[in-house]
């Protein structure tokens, strides 16, 4: 038998292949493996939120990504009797390079993603599936079947489970996926549709719920989502369905047509009770599941699996101790609750046949919805939450402020804005990021490398003279995944040297 790989990975959807992605820019020895026999082609996950994009800009993806996405900026409200057109991210986000909500499909994803794992000579076991897991001290054995019927033994230090709600991982694991389904179910469709203005994103909200024409590119122009009527509860998905109910919603003479893939689907509104039972991880949709309100899935299973990807690199590289392992689950279980919650709220409001919240969709929202969309501050404090810019690890064991903590700025725990444009972009990258703002005379080159004590190789530093996100003088360690671990002010680095003794080792 060969060496023990560092991890397998099982499941390559949109989580497993941004973790491979990253376990590669490490060096890290793995394997991604698949049942499926082949990538979506399906649009599946339509949306990539701006965090995701800064997430990704490290792995040189996102380029890719926005080059075939479509940055939709418009949104379209019909209501009864009216039609409220507003910009939805016009509000002067300038802490980001990407403010907007950037619609592609899930097929497009996964191809962007694969593109560079092919480019990096890793191949994608399609077509294998994992069958059984026997973990031990050391490692887990896992025996894995191939297409044609032939199994192995692989052993791995570590097996992390990115293989969706069915998850073989988890329940091999013996970890419980808890929750409940929506009595409701859902149709999906990738078409084209005549009558609906181009490059917007639709809304039809009426007594009976809601419709959504999303703006997609490809495999189609539309992305169609709607209830199915509880008058056909088993009927066939076909064009006529779905122009029927177009028709229920909407008196504007909308046309389907040429559909590319049309299918229908429960929801279910589930989490893991944890995220790691002993040397299994869980990630994306094995992790957690909800309704699609707001555009979260597949974008907190991509954050997920980049929250993970550097602790296992660094931990298997023998950088970091095996307790970094442990803040995973501390610092995504939370997510992954404010996730499913927030989504149940929206899809509630949007579904419900409850009088009271059907009297507030039909006729309070059309009152207020127009005043709410002219406020930027509410707009912008919605961005920030469907964005996912807003996520931060304050009470992370690992996001530790200074005895003298900025004033203002961003504070321990928080993700790295792009102020000034492009220090992000300086902060890409595999490893830590030490960013001192502030004169340079303040910090010798003798003094950064008695705190590093040999973890050059780890900890890129970088001098940002106009002092950065911070009106002080400011020392801040940024984590792999674009978060700050440690910030203090003053030019004193004694704080971070203890920082990178108990979480960075020699």
């Amino acid at each position: 038998m060969t060496a023990p790989l560092d991890v397998l990975v099982v499941g390559g959807g949109p989580t497993g292949l941004a973790l491979a992605a990253q376990l590669r820019s490490y060096g890290t020895r793995f394997r991604i493996v698949d049942r499926s026999t082949d990538r979506v082609h399906e649009s599946r996950a339509l949306a990539i939120q701006p965090r995701t994009l800064e997430a990704l800009a490290g792995l040189g993806v996102t380029d890719g990504l926005v080059a075939w996405g479509n940055p939709a900026m418009k949104l379209r409200m019909h209501l009864p009797r009216r039609v409220v057109a507003t910009r939805l991210f016009d509000i002067g986000v300038t802490d980001t390079p990407y403010p907007y909500l950037l619609f592609l499909s899930q097929a497009e994803t996964e191809r962007v993603l694969a593109e560079r794992l092919a480019a990096q000579d890793v191949p994608i076991e399609r077509g294998t599936e994992l069958v059984r897991l026997e973990p031990t001290d050391a490692e887990v054995r896992c025996r894995l079947r191939r297409g044609d019927g032939v199994e192995e033994v692989v052993e791995a230090r570590y097996v992390v489970g990115c293989d969706g709600a069915h998850s073989i991982v988890r329940a091999q694991a013996g970890i419980d996926f808890e929750g409940y389904a929506y009595p409701r179910t859902f149709l999906l469709a990738d078409l084209e549709v005549d009558g609906l203005e181009p490059g917007a994103v639709h809304t039809y909200m009426t007594g009976i719920g809601m419709l959504f024409f999303f703006p997609l590119g490809s495999p189609a122009t539309w992305r169609m989502l709607s209830m199915r009527p509880p008058e056909a509860p088993d009927a066939e998905v076909t064009l006529p369905l779905l122009q029927g109910i177009t028709d229920r919603y909407t008196d504007d003479g909308l046309v389907l047509r040429d559909p590319a893939w049309m299918t229908d689907f429960r929801l279910h509104n589930r989490g893991a009770s944890r995220y790691r039972a002993g040397r299994c991880f869980l990630a994306g949709d094995a992790a957690h599941i909800h309704s699609p309100a707001g555009a979260q899935g597949m974008n907190t299973g991509i954050q997920d699996a980049l929250n993970l990807g550097w602790k296992l690199a660094l931990v298997c590289r023998g950088a970091a101790p095996e307790e970094l392992l442990e803040t995973y689950g501390t610092e995504r279980a939370p997510v992954g609750r404010v996730v499913r919650s927030f989504t149940d709220r929206a899809f509630t409001i949007g579904t419900s046949s409850n009088p009271a919240i059907r009297l507030a969709r039909t006729q309070l929202a059309p009152r207020l919805a127009p005043l709410a969309l002219r406020s930027t501050a509410l707009r912008r404090r919605l961005f920030r939450t469907v964005s996912e810019l807003g996520i931060h690890y304050r009470r992370s064991p690992v996001s530790v402020a200074g005895s003298r903590p900025p004033r203002r700025g961003p504070r321990a725990g928080d993700r790295l804005p792009d102020l000034p444009r492009g220090l992000q972009s300086r902060c890409a990258g595999p490893g830590y990021h030490l960013l001192l703002t502030g004169p340079r005379h303040l910090w010798s080159d003798e003094q950064i490398v008695a705190v590093l004590r040999g973890r050059d190789s780890v900890v890129a530093v970088h001098r940002v003279d106009d002092q950065g996100p911070w009106p002080d003088v400011v020392h801040g360690l940024v984590r792999p995944d674009g978060y700050l671990g440690y910030v203090a002010r003053g030019a004193r680095l004694a704080g971070l040297r203890e920082y990178l003794d108990r979480w960075l080792s020699v």
